[in-house]
């Protein structure tokens, strides 16, 4: 099947229209043709190699909410017309531990990930949502709950990463009522962190190095705002964290963040820089058993947990809407943070 994408072909020049080749409909294979299409920041590093692992050419995309076009035979549990959503996965060895867990983000022989990984059925590449139809396996892809609204559905596509980013970390880490959460940069994983954060209950202080952000973080949810340049202000909130999360993707010195947590508090990576952090003080991790971890993504029930959390609680990413053909334009903004909080791409505009 013939498709309409933009890829890029190399790591220095823009993204351009180009013809990809969809496999046939397996007999648990659904055809979906994607309506809207998230711009995420690995979009970008994927693009540029800068993670020193892609595959040209590379069709980006991974935050996808479409409609079902046909189903394999096999398929019962969903139907032509069917509001649904894929996320950074559309398979895994189904046979580890990690898997049989429905963690499927930590499979052990190695997730084929929407974009850029091998695929098992063709022996090509994935080619993601930066196109007009995708082929995926039934097991991976996610009914968009009925309490969103079609108005909805170009906010839904950032839940499928930066929603289940943040979501996943601040479950696994017990965050509710009665815990101190900071959150470390407001870009697109940031604003969402603070929203769900607020939404189960926390105590929510962002912590950026733009003042500009400041009001918009308490729009959002934060029940504080700090920019992380002031000692004063950071002064005040010494020892007091359960938790903090940090979206922040270029290195920077975590001993600053360390002193703000508790006794046992846990600072959580999910920004992933092309370089190193410098490291961090190991005295604060002894003396006060305080833990530096990092999370990658959900599994597919925990994302569809996370989109029924959203449904529930009214939340959607904070967008702009784009066409395709915009798209070198909105990574050169990207790179400039002149974004709140996510591009995402209205491919019924695209052929």
């Amino acid at each position: 099947m013939k498709v309409a994408a933009y890829a890029a072909r190399d790591s220095k020049s823009p993204l351009a229209p180009f013809q990809i080749e969809r496999r046939p409909l397996g007999p648990k294979d659904i055809e979906i043709q994607i309506l809207f299409c998230g711009v995420c920041h690995s979009d970008l590093h994927m693009v540029r190699n800068e993670w020193n692992n892609t595959t040209y050419p590379v069709v980006p995309g991974h935050e996808i909410v479409g409609r079902v076009i046909s189903t394999g035979k096999e398929v019962t549990s969903l139907k032509a017309g069917d509001r649904v959503a894929v996320g950074c996965m559309v398979d895994s060895c189904r046979s580890c531990s990690g898997c049989k867990e429905g963690l499927q983000q930590y499979c052990e022989v190695g997730g084929t990930f929407t974009y850029n990984s091998p695929e098992k059925q063709t022996g090509g590449i994935t080619y993601g949502g930066y196109s007009t139809k995708i082929v995926v396996d039934q097991d991976f892809v996610i009914p968009i709950p009925t309490a969103f609204k079609e108005s909805d559905l170009p906010g839904v596509a950032p839940l499928l990463c930066a929603g289940i980013t943040t979501y996943s970390p601040l479950r696994h880490w017990g965050v509710g009522p009665g815990k101190k959460v900071g959150v470390v940069g407001l870009g697109g994983l940031g604003h969402m962190a603070v929203k769900l954060a607020h939404a189960m209950g926390a105590h929510v202080v962002l912590f950026t190095t733009s003042a500009g952000k400041l009001s918009d973080a308490k729009r959002l949810g934060a029940d504080e705002a700090v920019i992380s340049s002031q000692e004063s202000e950071l002064q005040k909130h010494q020892n007091s964290f359960d938790f903090i999360l940090n979206t922040v993707a270029a290195p920077h010195s975590l001993d600053l963040y360390l002193s703000l947590l508790k006794r046992d508090g846990t600072i959580c990576m999910v920004g992933l820089p092309d370089k190193p952090h410098p490291s961090p003080n190991i005295s604060a991790l002894i003396f006060r058993r305080k833990q530096i971890a990092g999370s990658l993504i959900g599994g597919i029930q925990e994302t569809k947990e996370m989109l029924d959390f959203c449904a529930q609680q009214g939340i959607t990413s904070d967008i702009e809407i784009i066409h395709m053909e915009a798209i070198n334009d909105a990574y050169k903004r990207m790179l400039k943070s002149d974004v709140r909080y996510r591009f995402v791409i209205d491919l019924q505009q695209f052929a």
